[in-house]
């Protein structure tokens, strides 16, 4: 066994030989290909994916923010529709009461023409129905002056009862009937 003095490993323990400096130098290459190894094999792809989902979220967040323009034009785009359709709906109505207007006064119209064409066909009738009574009360007459006569002529009468009969068969007719 190798016995060191006390000298000898504090020496050892702080010197600077060429080994050590060969183990450091060593030492911080195999770190640095170590590090270049894993930034290839992890660092890269960490920061790809990084890089690829900030990517993603700046298209989410670009995306959304055209959604919602798009949802505010297609809101404005609806309420203007909705105001139209207001619009449109008493359009409607208005030309529906217009119509309805309309359609009362062709039915209040008719509706007086017929009345018009009832009443005229009332008077037609009263007028004729009056005629025939006129007719009837003529014939009478007829019948009568012709009984008078007979009677004038059958008894020959003096000028003062012929007179006498006439007067009272006109009271018996009526003077309306006889001026008719």
């Amino acid at each position: 066994m190798i016995v060191l003095t006390q000298g000898d490993t504090l020496s050892r323990l702080f010197g600077l030989d060429w080994q050590l400096l060969a183990d450091a130098v060593l030492t911080l290459i195999a770190v640095f290909v170590l590090f270049l190894a894993m930034s290839y094999f992890l660092f890269n792809p960490a920061r790809k994916m990084l890089r690829e989902r900030r990517e993603k979220i700046k298209g989410q967040l670009d995306s959304a923010r055209d959604d919602k323009e798009q949802a505010a034009k297609l809101k404005q785009e609806y309420e203007e529709k909705l105001r139209g359709l207001d619009k449109e709906a008493e359009a409607i109505l208005s030309e529906s009461r217009r119509k309805a207007l309309e359609n009362e006064a062709e039915i209040v119209a008719g509706a007086k023409e017929e009345a018009r064409r009832i009443l005229e066909r009332a008077r037609t009738e009263a007028e004729l129905e009056r005629r025939k009574m006129a007719d009837e009360v003529k014939k009478e007459m007829i019948t009568l002056a012709s009984a008078m006569a007979g009677k004038m002529v059958s008894v020959s009468l003096d000028e003062k009862v012929q007179e006498k009969l006439v007067d009272e068969t006109l009271k018996e007719i009526g003077d309306d009937t006889w001026l008719s």
